[in-house]
């Protein structure tokens, strides 16, 4: 500890400066070096779950003085007084009923911190660990002998407990592991399914079971289901399950290993250290030929029976000695070889392919054909390697004389006999090889590059080797036409001659590979993305055009992303960048920087990692929804808006925009992009339709659009205007009516007051003719005035409903409300006129009148 510093031994019980503790300069109420700082040991340390009110005695280094008292406590149990003897201390172990607050389901034990809590500050100054055990849990003996506490195991109740003296005889408790009932290692037991048999196991310390109790039985667990089988104890250390014949099912398994348990008294196990199991077996399981049968384990007594062809136990096989074949019996040779598949079937006339060869009862031994095997007329040296007894030879081939062209395989088990015997179906067939072409011809020096070289019967032959001069190129596949192999990495730049090697059979063209300069990386743009990825980069090199499958690669959080790139010509080619894969407690608003980034060109390891570049990932797009239904109602023509952010990466230098599409239902529309939105101008389209947005890597749909036609007229309102229009034409026409009446009238009016007007004029002709020599004395004329007064009258009558239109109803809008108006108008034109006399009076001037 620092000078100044330590702990203060009971008053705040924590970590400080000394002048802070006001009681520092009593004994040990400071404490400033470990070898000062307060320490406990309880006796004992641990006791049973089943014992109560324990008195634990806890010695104490470096205490303070405890004057005022000290409290025990068994962390958030119950507290009780400390009885504080010297430098002791008494407690108490928790009551009964704090117990079951204790007792644990995992595990045998549980600990925890008995404390000590001073009554003069009542802080914590002192805690040690205290277990509680449950000896109880265990249920066998030689788990609870080796439990690390006081368990004992009483044998004749099957109990495991913390005190001897509840067992029910002296001997029947065990303390030591080697004291404990148990079944001693033995052999693996092989027991045939439907043969009656008994099973003999041994032991050691079994109990003689006491008056009232039950014996032994010996349960099996056969694929999920107990079979249970009286046993006798003979002894302490041997028991036998009685005869009991055992099956199980399918014959797609031939040794079935079956658990076992020996149990006493109904359910007191005995223990079974070494795991002792039951092997289940059935000799006709997967052995349907011959050899397969011969070859099968030695201890499971199975042989051929030639008469059904089948095998079996020996007492289940009619005309034993005639028939009977086994692997230690005197004929232990299968006849009726047989050839099922070889594997090549062409290979060069030069030797040295390995021919796999399959079939049944191909021996039981590698000396049985180790010379007996021909393949189209040539010699094949069987390989112990690869031989499987009875199933499989591999041989290599040698040398073909030019005359031998084809043939069959033909091998002899030991003796060349005809039942020995065995042919192919199949022809082995000589062939020659040739190369034509290979692409590409050029590749980087690293290697990596995927060469595929051409010609005629490549596929002939086991092994192929392909050499560009020195430089091995890996093989990968081949086909009759081709061979396609990967280059490995050259010193230096030059062309190398191109070789083929099958087996033993070289082949040599004027065929060349360049290794030429690895490509490089000069520059890329933009040097930024989303996290999403998937924007497009541009790239410029030297020697691109070498590459075959080029991927970009970034590395972020451990973990590395790759995307692909497409290669346009030697000194350009595009990218899509990686995603990142971020966490969910990730904050959506920062930007990234990758560990590494770089590019994967075949074998080039030098632009693995880009130390220049200073790659940006900004977040990701976020679009707000259409509200909580996510449905948005529009009118035809009217532009889509997107809400969010980030739409626009923060981009230093900034005029850069990421390539959004917007799909509305499946078709795009023109995107204009801003810092907070999308403005989309909608396609020609109505009804209801998704809308996504894309970009980069990620795509969102903000939710549904409805786009409200122009809709028609609902029926209610057809109806409704239909009658409404009736009405109006029924009025219009009894106002006609009504105007021709009294036009009529009118009519009539005229005309008598015409006729009145006709006889005035008459007699006022008549008067004015009598005179028509006006008297010099003087006298009066009568003037004759026309008046006519013309009007122009028009009478409009509107009809107006209002209604709810219905199909807004359909996508979840309140409604909207329309009014439609008819008008109709009549308009007539009236002309009144009339005549009136006007009587001049006059004076003659020769008379001197006036």
């Amino acid at each position: 500890m620092a000078e100044g510093n330590g702990v203060l031994a009971e008053e705040l019980a924590c970590c400080t400066r000394k002048e802070r503790c006001e009681r520092s300069k009593e004994p040990r109420r400071f404490a400033s070096e470990m070898k000062q700082c307060v320490r406990l040991t309880v006796h004992p340390n641990n006791i049973s779950v089943s014992q109560y009110n324990v008195l634990l005695v806890l010695e104490t280094y470096n205490v303070p003085e405890l004057s005022a008292g000290v409290n025990c406590t068994f962390e958030d149990l119950s507290e009780m007084d400390g009885l504080v003897v010297g430098n002791q201390i008494q407690c108490y172990s928790p009551a009964a009923k704090e117990v079951p607050r204790i007792i644990t389901e995992n595990g045998d034990h549980h600990v925890v911190q008995l404390q000590l809590k001073s009554k003069e500050t009542g802080m914590t100054f002192a805690s040690t660990s205290f277990v509680f055990y449950n000896c109880s849990v265990h249920n066998s003996c030689l788990s609870c002998v080796e439990s690390p506490y006081r368990c004992h195991w009483c044998k004749y109740r099957h109990v495991c407990t913390h005190d001897p003296k509840t067992c029910s005889f002296q001997e029947g408790r065990v303390k030591l592991p080697e004291d404990c009932p148990q079944l001693l290692r033995v052999d693996k037991i092989l027991v045939p399914v439907e043969v009656i048999k008994p099973i003999t196991l041994k032991a050691k310390n079994l109990p003689q079971p006491q008056s009232g109790q039950r014996g032994y039985e010996c349960i099996l667990n056969i694929q999920g289901s107990e079979q249970r089988v009286p046993a006798l104890r003979f002894n302490s250390s041997s028991v036998q399950c009685q005869n009991t014949s055992y099956s199980y099912e399918g014959m797609e398994i031939n040794n079935l290993p079956v658990e076992l348990t020996v149990v006493w008294n109904g359910h007191f196990n005995i223990d079974n250290p070494a795991q002792n199991k039951v092997h289940l077996y059935k000799c006709g399981a997967m052995r349907e030929s011959c050899g397969l049968c011969l070859k099968a384990d030695p201890d499971f007594a199975c042989g051929w029976c030639q008469g059904p062809g089948q095998c079996t136990l020996r007492q289940h096989c009619p005309a034993q000695e005639s028939q009977w074949l086994e692997l230690s019996g005197a004929k232990s040779k299968c006849t009726n070889p047989r050839i099922t598949e070889i594997i090549p079937v062409t290979g060069p006339r030069e030797g040295g392919t390995k021919v796999t060869i399959r079939g049944e009862n191909l021996g039981l031994e590698f000396r049985d054909i180790a010379s007996h095997v021909k393949v189209a007329g040539v010699e094949c040296s069987p390989l112990v390697d690869g031989y499987i007894p009875a199933e499989q030879i591999v041989c290599e081939m040698g040398e073909a004389k030019p005359s031998q062209h084809a043939g069959f395989v033909e091998i002899c088990v030991a003796v060349c006999r005809p039942e020995f015997m065995a042919r192919s179906s199949q022809l082995y067939y000589f062939m020659t090889l040739t190369l034509s072409d290979l692409k590409p011809s050029r590749g980087p020096m690293s290697g990596g590059t995927q060469v595929t070289i051409t010609g005629t019967n490549l596929n002939a032959g086991s092994n192929v080797v392909v050499m560009f001069g020195k430089q091995p190129c890996l093989f990968h596949r081949r086909s009759p036409s081709y061979i396609v192999c990967n280059t490995t990495s050259s010193d230096e730049v030059l062309e190398m001659k191109v070789s083929v090697q099958v087996d033993r059979a070289k082949i040599h063209q004027d065929l060349v590979f360049q290794y030429v300069e690895d490509p490089t990386i000069v520059r890329i743009e933009p040097e930024w993305s989303i996290v999403s990825g998937n924007t497009p980069i541009a790239v410029w090199g030297t020697h691109l055009d070498l590459i075959q499958n080029p991927q970009i690669r970034a590395k972020h959080g451990g973990k590395e992303h790759i995307n692909i790139c497409e290669v346009l010509n030697a000194t350009e080619m595009t990218c899509q960048a990686p995603a990142l894969a971020l966490g969910p407690d990730h904050q959506s608003d920062l930007t990234e920087r990758p560990e590494e980034f770089g590019f994967i060109l075949d074998n080039v390891q030098s632009l693995l990692i880009l130390n220049k570049t200073n790659f940006t990932y900004y977040p990701n797009p976020v679009f707000e929804a259409f509200g909580p239904s996510g449905i948005l109602e529009l009118k035809p023509g009217t532009p889509i808006i997107l809400k969010g952010k980030n739409l626009i990466p923060p981009v230093a230098g900034g005029n850069v925009k990421l390539n959004y599409t917007v799909l509305v239902g499946e078709k795009p529309c023109t995107v204009t992009v801003s810092d907070v939105q999308l403005l989309c101008e909608s396609p020609n389209l109505i009804g209801r339709h998704k809308v996504m947005a894309r970009v980069g890597g990620m795509e969102y749909s903000p939710g549904m659009v409805y786009i409200a036609p122009d809709s028609p007229l609902s029926l209610p309102a057809i109806v409704s205007i239909a009658v409404a229009g009736g009405l109006l034409i029924i009025f219009i026409v009894a106002v006609l009516i009504a105007y021709k009446r009294k036009s009529r009238e009118s009519d009539l009016t005229l005309k008598r007051l015409q006729m009145q007007m006709d006889n005035l004029e008459s007699r006022v002709a008549l008067e004015c003719k009598e005179g028509t020599e006006w008297p010099h004395a003087g006298g009066h004329v009568c003037v004759r005035v026309c008046i006519c007064v013309c009007m122009h009258i028009c009478v409009c009558v509107c009809i107006c409903f209002i209604y709810k239109q219905a199909g807004w109803a359909a996508v979840g809008s309140a409604g909207g409300w329309r009014c439609v108006c008819l008008c109709e108008c009549v308009c007539v034109h009236v002309c009144v006129c009339t005549s009136v006399c006007i009587y001049v009076s006059y004076t003659s001037k020769q008379a001197g009148q006036q």
